[in-house]
């Protein structure tokens, strides 16, 4: 994670950037699924359908039916079963993920990835007069990209009446401030090579989402990665490897990733109408120019 603040006073900027630093840590701490005993997994494993939470949960759980219904259901943060099953049980901390050549080459044939019929996510809620996150005893969350894009957006949030702020949450970068500051954005090159395109933005969000980061040997042997088709419960190969999108906030701009790349080459570019930029798996980048495509139907985030 990555936080910059520009305030009047030197002073205030460190001091504000420290604060929102100790924010992320807090709410990793608190979200992670890795962490037996995080307010998350006590959630996960709690056998009541109502179950108290704090606010930040309660906002998580609201984050996944938003993303839920603003992908069709293609970001699915309740495949948490699914996932582990794909082998991604502990947090892969330093290790080296599997070349991304390598995992596209033991993989034949392409398809768009499909919602679950289940739609699980439908299930999930907060009540915010009760102070409760809801859902069926065992539907169980993955915070993952989606926490990514809240986390961003609050901070924004306690952020807004500075000059000029940043704020990356491991590709979820969100950016503003009193002042309309110009921010340079780099895309990364999901093979290794230089950045493959500069996004310059004043106000707003931009995620990416990839299957080369977060890459392993999977329990048949062959690479896995962490974006799943819901459909099926495994690894998405569609076409697309890396889709980068811009939106208003960070949890819509990291919803709008996940969707274009699980939906493959033909319907990637209909979930970037403020712009983005794709990357095939051929190495073919494609830059998705804003306002050319139609707006698939949102709810409010």
């Amino acid at each position: 994670m990555t936080i910059h603040v520009r305030a009047e006073k030197e002073a205030r900027s460190a001091a504000a950037a420290e604060q929102a630093r100790r924010f992320l840590l807090d709410a990793h701490d608190r979200l992670s699924r890795f962490i037996p005993d995080s307010e998350l997994s006590r959630l996960n494993r709690d056998p009541r359908p109502d179950v108290p939470a704090t606010p930040l949960l309660r906002s998580l759980a609201a984050a996944v039916s938003i993303a839920g219904a603003n992908s069709g259901g293609l970001v699915d943060a309740t495949l948490l079963t699914e996932i582990e099953r794909a082998g991604y049980r502990e947090s892969l901390g330093e290790q080296a993920p599997v070349p991304l050549v390598d995992a596209l080459a033991s993989r034949d044939g392409r398809a768009p990835a499909s919602p679950q019929r289940a739609s699980r996510w439908r299930l999930v809620g907060a009540d915010e007069d009760a102070g409760t996150v809801v859902r069926p005893p065992g539907v169980a969350i993955d915070s993952g990209g989606i926490a990514k894009g809240l986390l961003a957006d609050l901070l924004a949030a306690e952020l807004a009446d500075q000059p000029a702020y940043a704020v990356d949450c491991c590709g979820d970068v969100r950016i503003g401030g009193s002042a309309g500051l110009e921010r340079r954005v780099l895309v990364d090159d999901p093979f290794g090579g230089e950045p493959i395109h500069e996004l310059r933005l004043r106000e707003g969000a931009a995620a990416t989402s990839g299957i080369g980061r977060r890459c392993w040997p999977g329990p048949d042997g062959k690479p896995a990665h962490h974006l799943l088709d819901p459909s099926t419960g495994e690894p998405a190969f569609t076409g697309i490897v890396q889709a980068t999108a811009l939106a208003r906030s960070a949890l819509l701009a990291e919803t709008r990733a996940k969707a274009a790349l699980l939906s493959g080459p033909e319907r990637a570019g209909a979930w970037l109408p403020e712009g983005g930029v794709l990357v095939h798996d051929d190495g073919e980048t494609e830059v998705v120019p804003a306002g050319r495509i139609r707006r698939p139907r949102l709810v409010a985030s």
